[in-house]
């Protein structure tokens, strides 16, 4: 038994110790297996580091070259820009300057006036001394009633005075205004020039190019004639000034400035231009304003569906065409009221095409002249009655601005439009409507004279040219009349700055050689 068990001992133990020594040959070759790796990985981490740091300073060379070239554009445009705000405000600084002086002229030359208007004042006074002198001389010496003296030294002196007061008007404004109303122009122009608006330039001129320079003399004509007969014909104002191969057609009646403007483009490309040619032309060119305004009448019906209105409502309509209420074009602003008035019908089952005809026709008053008595609402009422319009579209006309209280849908439709066209932003500018009464109230001003045949106010109301019947009114009479009618439109108009009255008597003679 003793024998089995000890090599039974002595192998276990062998084996121990081969385990043992295989544990401890793995160990070794593991341990030197981790050196390696931890070798590698450090040569990894530290090529890595290496490679980071060079991106790194590459990557912060780059942002500093690009900072700097962004930071010299920078510099560079914000010295171009200061450069250019310096130029800007010398600029600014030498027309201040100039406004100033010019303004201090100006003062100079008012206060001469007022001091030429005081002596004037003395001279009427003393004119009057003597009126009284006379009567009683005439009363003690006549013999006469005093009524019969009164009516003769009336008579006498009332002659003697025209002539002397229209003499000395003449002298007074020949030596003084026109040397003022040249620095005011130039004073106002600049003015304009610094704020000046495009809507006005739309509103009261036309440009028409001319071929040469030399166009304008012969526009112009001998002693001024030409011109002269044009303005007179059209009732506009031909601006001829340094502008190269341009003459400006001024007014504010927009019909009176296309019929100037078309006259003058025919009497360029004919090339014949005399007082004569001038007559036949503006002739033509209104016959032709009559077409357009026709053609603009029938656009509008076809554009809204609207047809089997009467010729001359188709006319009317066509007038439209040149007629602005507070800025807007009264014919684009019907159309407009007859679509929105059409379209709200339909959705709401109403008869579209009776609300757009309605609103076609709403404004159909503003179309007459300005002589003709009674609102827009009473004579647009009337003319639709006389060419057998419905009762329906006549009461929406009527109501259109409660005249008359609103009975049917149509005509409240056709309110409501009128105030969503009107009220559209930018569709309306309320002081071009007071501008247009003002101008308007001149002409009737000047016209309520007698012997006052035509007039026309010009160069946006700060002129008003009056053509006078020469049978019965003289030159010292005209004197009186711009007196008379200055006054009057001092108490009755309100206006800023000062208006030019300019009478003008002509005579002709006429006869046919056979």
């Amino acid at each position: 038994m003793k024998e089995i068990v000890i090599p039974i001992i002595v192998g276990v133990a062998a084996l121990a110790i081969g385990i043992l020594v295989g544990f401890l040959i793995r160990k070794k070759i593991g341990e030197a297996k981790i050196g390696s790796a931890e070798a590698e990985a450090k040569r990894i981490l530290e090529e890595s580091s290496k490679d980071a740091d060079a991106k790194k300073k590459e990557a912060l060379l780059e942002a500093k070259e690009e900072t700097l070239r962004l930071r010299n554009e920078t510099e560079r445009e914000l010295k171009e820009r200061r450069a250019e705000v310096s130029r800007q405000e010398r600029r600014i600084n030498q027309k201040e300057e100039n406004l100033d002086k010019k303004t201090e002229a100006l003062e100079r030359k008012n206060e001469q006036l007022d001091e030429k208007l005081k002596a004037n004042e003395v001279l009427r006074e003393q004119i009057n001394e003597v009126l009284e002198q006379h009567l009683k001389k005439l009363e003690d010496i006549s013999g006469l009633t005093v009524e019969q003296a009164k009516d003769e030294l009336i008579s006498r002196v009332e002659s003697e005075a025209r002539h002397e007061m229209a003499q000395k008007l003449d002298e007074l404004e020949s030596r003084f205004k026109d040397e003022a109303d040249a620095k005011a122009r130039n004073l106002l122009s600049l003015a304009i020039q610094r704020c000046a608006a495009d809507h006005v330039t739309e509103s009261t001129i036309s440009v028409v190019t001319l071929p040469n320079e030399e166009m304008k003399g012969r526009i112009i004509g001998r002693e001024g004639r030409n011109i002269q007969k044009l303005e007179t014909l059209t009732g506009v104002e031909l601006i001829i000034d340094d502008t190269p191969e341009a003459i400006t057609v001024s007014g504010f009646d927009p019909v009176r400035r296309e019929v100037a403007r078309l006259a003058l483009e025919k009497l360029i490309a004919d090339g014949r231009i005399h007082p004569a040619r001038i007559e036949e032309m503006v002739e033509k060119a209104r016959r032709e304003v009559e077409a357009v305004i026709k053609q603009a009448g029938e656009r509008a019906t076809f554009d809204v569906h609207v047809h089997g209105i009467h010729p001359e409502l188709v006319k009317l309509l066509g007038r439209l065409r040149y007629r602005t209420s507070y800025g807007q074009n009264v014919l684009q602003h019907s159309i407009e009221v007859a679509w929105l008035a059409g379209m709200m019908a339909d959705e709401l089952g109403v008869d579209g095409a009776v609300a757009r005809r309605a609103g076609l026709l709403h404004d159909i008053g503003k179309a007459f002249p300005q002589d003709m008595e009674g609102s827009h609402v009473e004579l647009g009422v009337n003319a639709v009655k006389k060419y057998k319009e419905s009762a329906e579209v006549v009461h929406a006309i009527e109501a259109h601005h409660n005249d008359v209280e609103p009975k049917t849908i149509v005509a409240i439709l056709v309110q409501a439009a009128d105030a969503v066209s009107a009220a559209r932003p930018g569709a309306r500018r309320e002081d071009m409507e007071n501008y247009i009464k003002r101008l308007q109230k001149l002409e009737e001003i000047a016209v309520g004279f007698q012997g006052v045949e035509k007039a026309y106010a010009i160069q946006a109301g700060r002129e008003i040219r009056v053509m006078v019947k020469p049978e019965l009114v003289n030159d010292a009479g005209m004197k009186l009349i711009a007196r008379e009618m200055a006054k009057k439109i001092e108490e009755e108009v309100k206006y800023p700055g000062q208006i030019k009255l300019n009478l003008i008597r002509e005579t002709r003679a006429v006869d046919y050689a056979k």
